[in-house]
Order: C-alpha cells, then sequence, then structure tokens
C-alpha cells in the first residue's frame, strides 16, 4: 500500500445538458467515477425543468440544441434567480455565443471534442471550491 494521500470532497450534484446521447453518457461515466452525483438532460428545456427540482452544483451545458439551446437555457435559468457553476461546451467558437454564456453565469468553455482530463479537472475545481466554501462556514 502506497504512502500518498487521497482528497475527497462530499459529492456534487452535476448536470449534463447535450443533445448528443454520446456526449451525455461520457460524461455521466466521468462524473460518477469522480464520486458525484450525476443528471441528464437532452435540451435547454429539460435542463430549465430539472434545475427547480435538483439544484446542481455544477453544470456542462452544450450551446446548439433543439428545442431550446444552451445560450436561452442559461438566461432562463438566471431569470428564475438560481446561480450555479456553468460550463458550456460546443463545436463552434463564435465569440458572440461565448460572450452572451460568460454573461449568464459560465465559468468555462471547453472546444468540442474536448480532453476527458478537462473535465475531470473542472469537477475537481468545482468539488474543492464547494468544500472550502462549506469548512468557512
Amino acid at each position: 500500500m502506497s504512502g500518498g494521500v487521497i482528497l475527497r470532497y462530499p459529492s456534487l450534484h452535476i448536470l449534463t445538458v447535450d443533445d448528443q446521447a454520446g456526449v451525455r453518457c461520457l460524461l455521466d461515466a466521468i462524473v460518477r467515477e469522480e464520486g458525484h452525483i450525476s443528471y441528464l438532460a437532452s435540451n435547454g428545456m429539460e435542463a430549465v425543468e430539472m434545475v427547480k427540482i435538483i439544484r446542481p452544483h455544477l453544470i456542462f451545458m452544450d450551446i446548439r440544441m433543439p428545442v431550446m439551446d444552451g445560450t436561452k437555457a442559461l438566461e432562463k435559468i438566471k431569470e428564475l434567480g438560481y446561480k450555479f457553476d456553468v460550463v458550456i461546451m460546443t463545436a463552434f467558437t463564435e465569440n458572440d455565443v461565448i460572450d452572451r454564456a460568460h454573461k449568464n453565469g459560465v465559468i468555462k468553455c471547453i472546444i468540442k471534442p474536448f480532453d476527458v482530463e478537462d473535465i475531470r479537472e473542472v469537477l475537481r475545481e468545482v468539488a474543492q471550491k464547494k468544500y472550502s466554501q462549506v469548512s468557512a462556514l
């Protein structure tokens, strides 16, 4: 047995919103492997409804989706008064879309196809931040 210390943070509630089932499944697996609770939505409208119920700590949000896109969903969530950490995922790098997203609470933009380690890093950063906030109380 090695003498290393493994630092674990409390489980977070993570919502992944993407119209591609493969992306949702991949993020679901990563979130669970990191010890967090995973929720999935396939469009922005589903995301808005789920946010009202689960109040996630972090949302991974695709931008381009049918029914309601990610930018519109973030605007609706903000209108409802909810504040969460949000990471947008997009294959497109239009600056106006990314700028609009940042105005709605986005902490990071990940360009698709993404590296799995980028997702793990975000999860660890948010967990550490949330843990620090709780510890400070």
